[in-house]
Parts: structure tokens; sequence; C-alpha cells
């Protein structure tokens, strides 16, 4: 009977939560309607079928008013705009009334004009993913932009889903060697986990990332995804012939170890918004279904957030502490969550973080320290003396190590370190 009433009280206290938090009630909604649910592998590429068929009513920069005559789409469906080269993806993110749904642009709305023929596709986005994807770069709704023709796969998944259920997750500690000799001392990083790299402008953030892509990536022997979100379109096009060179990616072969997913700066708001989500989708497949311990790079974070807080302005939302979306917990624990180790394999994480102002305070890299197992904060004054990395404090999740094990590592390391043991 006590556990009737308990799972009476859950049941009461998860409905009134959802009452509360609007998020909450459309994750049900979701949920209920398929739109949101465990990830499945489609063997088909997106979907050509007829769906609802309706027209742009109205066109506001990377807002998209689309209204329908019947069989509204849920929340987060993609809709194809008919007629047009390149393909210009919109998803939904509110519904309006009057049949009228409010969509967010993936790509530019230039030329984009009212009474133009939308197709809704039934589906959240999907991307191609598998092995096909390796070596490629390719953008927010799955397509290369590398210049080497279309993606042959069969296999196609959408960008959101659900984390793990806890039965499915692994406790396994494993120690990650960088090859930096600051971090791997003073707070190593855990393989399986998400690792933080915080820092303002210009102190070595990405300089640091793609270190750890030549140690880690390189020697790794799995498969690696980096994400590309908002930053220069250079880097990425650096880092790309870079990976050339070096053989982790192969242009002759299907020997290729890395994916590229890139949504630049110049991307509109929609796109910078939902590539992180492309990103780790490509990495959940190798992880769930071939059993890999994946590296996921993405740079930078806070551009995630800084588009989500575009989107949410765009959509009319109040916002909240100094201007971010009232929905940035949410957004950032939607994703995060998503990133960790199952039974099947891992996905270990390191993401850039950029510090607006040198402020660790400011919401969007405070929200994001609560996901991370382990943080390196760079400093600006170690940076102007040229020392790199400009490691300033770090930061780690001491009972995922255990503190026996970590203070008789760091004993050792410091006793070879000063070849006085006995001082020790």
């Amino acid at each position: 009977m006590l556990s009737a009433l308990g799972r009476a009280a859950s049941g009461a206290l998860k409905l009134g939560k959802s009452a509360l938090n609007p998020q909450l009630l459309q994750n049900e909604a979701l949920r209920a309607t398929g739109a949101l649910s465990a990830t499945s592998y489609a063997t088909a590429p997106q979907a050509k079928a007829k769906g609802a068929q309706g027209k742009v009513v109205a066109v506001i920069g990377a807002v998209v008013d689309v209204q329908f005559e019947d069989n509204l789409p849920p929340i987060l469906n993609a809709l194809e705009v008919q007629n047009r080269t390149p393909r210009l993806v919109l998803e939904v993110a509110q519904h309006l009334g009057e049949n009228t749904v409010r969509t967010i642009a993936m790509d530019g709305t230039e030329g984009l004009i009212r009474g133009q023929q939308v197709l809704d596709t039934g589906f959240p986005i999907r991307i191609p993913v598998g092995a096909e994807t390796l070596g490629r770069i390719i953008n927010v709704i799955g397509e290369p932009i590398d210049e080497r023709g279309p993606i042959q796969t069969d296999k196609y998944a959408a960008i959101h889903a659900d984390a793990p259920e806890f039965v499915d997750m692994s406790v396994e500690q494993e120690i990650l060697v960088t090859g930096i000799k600051v971090v791997d001392l003073l707070a190593p990083y855990a393989k399986g986990g998400k690792i933080g790299l915080f820092g303002g402008a210009g102190v070595g953030k990405t300089v640091l990332i793609m270190e750890l892509i030549n140690n880690v990536a390189k020697a790794h022997g799995g498969y690696s995804v980096f994400a590309g979100v908002g930053e220069r379109t250079r880097e990425g096009n650096d880092l790309y012939h870079e990976m050339i060179e070096s053989g982790v990616i192969s242009l002759k072969d299907k020997s290729s170890k890395v994916a590229l997913v890139y949504g630049q700066m110049n991307e509109p708001p929609g796109a910078r918004a939902r590539v992180a989500l492309t990103g780790l989708t490509v990495a959940e497949y190798f992880r769930d279904q071939e059993g890999q311990d994946v590296l996921l790079f993405i740079d930078n974070i806070f551009r995630f957030t800084q588009a989500g807080s575009e989107v949410s302005a765009l959509l009319g939302r109040i916002p909240s502490a100094v201007g971010y979306q009232p929905t940035l917990a949410t957004d950032m624990g939607t994703m995060q969550e998503r990133i960790t180790t199952t039974k099947k394999g891992s996905i270990t994480s390191v993401q850039a973080i950029y510090v607006p102002a040198d402020d660790l305070t400011d919401p969007a890299p405070a929200t994001t320290f609560a996901h991370l197992d382990a943080t390196t904060v760079l400093s600006r004054a170690i940076a102007e003396l040229g020392y790199l990395p400009s490691c300033g404090s770090f930061g780690f999740n001491i009972t995922y190590y255990g503190s026996q094990y970590y203070w008789s590592r760091t004993l050792q390391c410091c006793s070879r370190c000063t070849k006085n043991s006995s001082g020790l």
C-alpha cells in the first residue's frame, strides 16, 4: 500500500512540476506525439512522402510564420520550403492559433515571400549518421558542405532525443591522459566525462582544444566528432586541412576517424542553436550502435547559449537575468545530459566555453559549471606572459575519481618532480 501511495504521490508531483514548468509540459506532449522519444535510426532518407501542406504568412528575419489548413505539425517538427534552392528547413517553435505555427529558419530567409508553399516532413530534423559521416563536413541539417558529393547512407537520426535512462548508464572510472602535463597532474580529466575549458577572449581556448585534438584524438584510435558552434570559419577550415595532413581524415579511402559538424558565426541563430545537437547525434550513434568510446569536441558552447538567447528574443519570450533566455538551464541540461557513458560505450566531451568580460558569475558559464566533471579556467594574466596553456585554476569532481586514489597519484607525481619523496 505504501508503494502504491508512493507511486501516486510521485505521479502527482510530476504533474505539478509539469504544470508549473511550460518546458516540461511541452516535453510530455512531445513524447505523447512521438516527436521526442528514444533514438531510432531510420533506413530511409528524410521523409519525402506527402505531409501537411502550409504556406508562409509572415517573414521576420529568422522567424517564419506558416499557416496550415489542418494537421498542425507538433513542436520541433521540421518543415521544408518548397521550390527553393538551396534547401530551407524550418523548425516549429510555437503554435500561435488560427492554424498558424511560428518557426525558426535553419538558413537565411533572403528571397522568401508570403504565400510560398511549405511541407511538413512529419519528423524533427534528421541527419545522416554512421561510418559514412567520418571524414566529412556537414551542416546543421546534415548536408555535406565539403564539396565531396552526397553522403551515401541509409541511416538517419533525429537531432532531438531523450537522455539515456539511469539503468543504462555506467559508473566505471578511468583517467583520460591528455599529454598536457599541467592538466594530467593537477586536475586529470575523466574518460566518459564532460570537460570545460573556460576563458575570455584571446586566452587560448581554441589553442588548447586543438592541442587536445592533436594529443588525444590522434592517439585515441576510436572515433571523434568536432562540432564548431558559432566560431570563426577560418579556424574550421584550418582544422580540416590539419587533419588531412596528419592522416586523421583520409580523402583516398574510408580510414577517416573524425566527423566535422559546422555551424559557424555567419549562420542564422537557428543553425547555431541546433548544430551542437547535430554533432551530439553523430556521436550518439557511434556510442549506442557501434559501442565506441567517442570523443566529442565542442567549440564554443557559449555560442550555443548565445544563439538560444537570440532565438528566445525572436520568439518574444521575456528575457531573464543579463538578457538570457528564461529556459537557459533547461536548454543546457537537455543537451548536457545526453553526453554520458552507457553500458554500450562512452562520449568524452571537451567543451570550450567563452566567459563574457572574464566574469565567471555570468549566467551562461555559471549554468554550464554544474554539468561538468572537470574544469580548466584559463587566466588572462598568464596568457599575457606568453605561457600556453594559460591555466589559472582547475576544478574537478573528486568523488568521481575517489580522494584516496587521486591524492596518492598526486603525491607520487610530486615526489618524482621534486626527487624528494621523504619530504612529502
